[in-house]
């Protein structure tokens, strides 16, 4: 995938000039490299291999408004992170017992989702990590907050988010949230993420295991 390349030696030149300055220790300056599945699977991997550094999934559902679940109303992640956007389900209208519903069917979806990509392997131990969170880019930030959350709440290291492309207001709200931030392009207006790919083809549950699997990751 030519963003997921493009992304890799936008790092790879990065993590040179951080090697090339001492900032790390020889054990901290290899990251691991996390990816949103499905869509930031794919680019990931390109990630990873040019860094050659450890690939897994961070799995991110976000929560849908009912009948018209394109419309974030939060989103939820593996280890419990999870982010309301209270301001939006107050001035939709949508119910606690509407809420949880979603929040319920979510959950269930991410551990399914777990199990498909991983099998019986655990995920990698981030705690005390540098770790680059990867996806196909961003559109409301949603997911990318829950996924910064989690890398937190479970005690990671230095985190960096790292996409090919985002809306720049976007862009502003995940910088205050992250350690570094490296963003390709932030194309204005920004309606979706597909609208700027030449290709844009939906990736499928198989596709993310054989590329975690031909990375190493998860192991």
């Amino acid at each position: 995938m030519d963003a997921g390349r493009r992304l890799a030696r936008a790092l790879l030149h990065r993590e040179q000039r951080r090697a090339q300055a001492g900032q790390d220790s020889a054990t901290a300056r290899t990251p691991l490299v996390l990816a949103l599945p499905r869509g930031g699977v794919p680019v990931a991997f390109e990630v990873a291999h040019a860094l050659e550094a450890p690939l897994d999934v961070l799995v991110v559902r976000k929560l849908g408004m009912p009948g018209h679940e394109e419309l974030a109303l939060g989103a939820v992640s593996s280890g419990g992170a999870e982010f309301i956007n209270e301001e939006l389900v107050r001035s939709l209208g949508v119910s606690r017992a509407a809420l949880d519903g979603v929040r319920k069917r979510e959950l269930q979806e991410l551990q399914r989702r777990e199990r498909t990509y991983r099998g019986e392997r655990p995920p990698l131990d981030v705690r005390g990590r540098r770790t680059i969170v990867v996806d196909d880019g961003v559109a409301t930030g949603a997911t990318m907050r829950v996924a910064v959350s989690a890398l937190r709440r479970a005690g990671a290291g230095q985190v960096t988010v790292a996409v090919p492309l985002a809306s720049q207001e976007v862009v502003q709200e995940l910088m205050r949230l992250t350690d570094e931030l490296l963003c390709l392009e932030t194309p204005s207006p920004f309606r979706s993420v597909g609208q700027w790919y030449g290709r844009f083809d939906q990736v499928s549950d198989e596709e993310v295991r054989q590329l975690l699997q031909r990375a190493g990751g998860a192991s």
